[in-house]
């Protein structure tokens, strides 16, 4: 099948969200301004623990603090590799993911070199993805990698996604939030060709955002904004129960 051909097959239709975990489950809590003091980092951590969010990805800078606050916790620490524009050495960029592998960072987001792709030197590129992803295979974390799908034809964002399923990439990224935005088409694009083998994240600034971002297949949802989103979701997740018990006590009682 070639990738014309790939790209054209529907994903299937999503479930619906019903419970607290399904959209909490799936965010991360994005960190990454320089302009944040370090106890909002700090307060960062320590809301996404409570609120059972899915990660927190912070600065390198930033990732012995959130060890610190989150030990053990389920919410997993993310940080970045040749953020935010790629163009660092393959070198320079795996030293960078092995540092924070070691300092305890679970996932790391790896900036594809977005000249590399638009100068069509796709070996480089895999080579790099490959070498990251078995190094955060070896470290038992997972590599995520960003697009910058906003500067990026078609043809590139199916052979990037295609490169990404044969490296053991864990997630694909759309774009870095600094870069041209990314469109829901092109979510959808990287949906069909990644199938079930890499999950896909977008970033949301609103909970209505974050509905979309996962009818449009994504699996991760990144935001600055996770207290408040949560917050609608538990609030919508209330009305519902409230609407549910009624309707059970008007059947009970007819």
């Amino acid at each position: 099948m070639d990738d014309v051909e790939e790209a054209v097959i529907e994903a299937p239709a999503r479930p619906e969200l019903t419970t607290y975990e399904d959209l909490a489950g799936r965010i991360e809590h994005q960190m990454l301004s320089p302009a944040l003091h370090e106890d909002q980092i700090i307060d960062g951590c320590r809301m996404s623990w409570e609120y059972g969010l899915a990660s927190i990805c912070v600065r390198p800078t930033d990732v012995d603090t959130a060890v610190r606050i989150l030990g053990n916790a389920p919410v997993k620490i993310g940080s970045v590799a040749g953020f935010p524009h790629g163009t660092s050495t393959t070198a320079t960029k795996l030293y960078e993911g092995r540092d924070l592998l070691r300092r305890g960072a679970k996932e790391v987001s790896l900036m594809v070199n977005v000249s590399k792709m638009i100068s069509r030197q796709f070996q480089h590129v895999e080579v790099e993805i490959r070498q990251m992803a078995d190094s955060c295979i070896e470290n038992g974390a997972a590599l995520k990698v960003i697009y910058e799908t906003g500067v990026m034809t078609e043809e590139m964002i199916i052979i990037l996604s295609k490169i990404v399923k044969r490296t053991g990439t864990r997630v694909a990224v759309a774009s870095t939030g600094y870069g041209p935005p990314y469109t829901m088409d092109h979510l959808k694009l990287m949906r069909r060709i990644l199938r079930d083998q890499a999950d896909l994240q977008a970033s949301a600034k609103s909970f209505d955002d974050a509905l979309r971002l996962y009818e449009a297949g994504c699996d991760r949802i990144s935001t600055t904004a996770a207290e408040p989103m949560v917050a609608e979701w538990k609030r919508l997740l209330a009305e519902r129960a409230k609407a549910a018990a009624a309707t059970g006590e008007t059947l009970t009682a007819s």
